[in-house]
């Protein structure tokens, strides 16, 4: 096991539940979903840019599930990931209780930003509609991140559109099921909240995974894939003649004028 892998992937998780949960928990009555869907975007993307270059900042088990799929890790970094964000999302969930605790009649019981449907959903959303709104919600998010990486690591501005994704899906998801698309952003609040919280929360454990299948399956057949990528490589080539000149009389190697062929002998 990388212990700074690890330690990144939980301290990541453990950060966008205080703060981007911790928007809806203590902030949503003034911040309203605009705000909401920001602060989540906003957060991700300052942890990419923070852990990105050490763990890939997956920091969803959704994430990394499309990343194994997609071959670019291996099934026991995936394990370690999916420990190390379920238990992040936990320890995030218990500081922000700890800190919601502090704030009079503020409610935790069956609230406590924790993701719900039918009676629990802002607009009623039935447990179908809210399977399918989170398989479909979790796709977009974990097809961004793939598309825009290339690797495990995720550099430059890669973490913009990813996190605008996540922002994106939230003012959509919000109204729906108070956006999930992370098993371990709504584990650890359901812990807490208890009641319906606890016994809805299989939708949201189950389907952002089958969105991160999806989302990986398509990328499959979107990606340039080895073949194609190295005839697209060998076309850009320089085209050289016979004894490896270029056009222009020079060879490759030399950078200079090109030394007299056999022709000229």
């Amino acid at each position: 096991m990388e212990t700074r892998t690890v330690v990144s992937e939980f301290t990541g998780t453990a950060l966008l539940v205080l703060f981007g949960v911790g928007s809806l928990v203590l902030a949503g009555d003034y911040i309203n979903a605009v705000g909401i869907s920001l602060a989540f975007g906003f957060i991700l993307i300052a942890l990419a840019y923070a852990f990105g270059r050490i763990s890939g900042c997956h920091i969803n088990p959704a994430v990394t599930l499309g990343m194994l799929l997609a071959g670019r890790i291996d099934i026991r970094r995936a394990a370690e990931y999916w420990v190390a964000q379920l238990v992040g999302g936990i320890v995030g969930a218990a500081v922000l209780f700890l800190l919601a605790k502090q704030v009079p009649r503020l409610r935790t019981d069956d609230a406590f930003g924790s993701n719900g449907y039918g009676g629990r959903s802002p607009v009623g959303l039935g447990a179908g509609g809210a399977f399918l709104a989170e398989v479909l919600l979790t796709f977009l998010l974990v097809f961004v991140f793939l598309m825009v990486t290339q690797k495990v690591t995720l550099a430059g501005i890669e973490p913009v559109p990813v996190g605008l994704a996540l922002a994106a899906v939230n003012l959509v998801g919000i109204p729906l099921t108070w956006t999930s698309v992370n098993p371990a952003r709504s584990l650890g609040p359901a812990l807490f909240a208890g009641g319906g919280a606890l016994s809805q929360l299989w939708v949201f454990l189950i389907a952002p995974l089958v969105g991160g299948v999806l989302a990986a399956v398509v990328h499959r057949f979107t990606q340039l894939h080895p073949a194609g990528q190295a005839e697209e490589e060998q076309a850009t080539e320089p085209r050289t003649g016979p004894w490896g000149r270029m056009r222009g009389g020079h060879r490759p190697e030399a950078g200079g004028p090109e030394a007299k062929g056999p022709e000229a002998a």
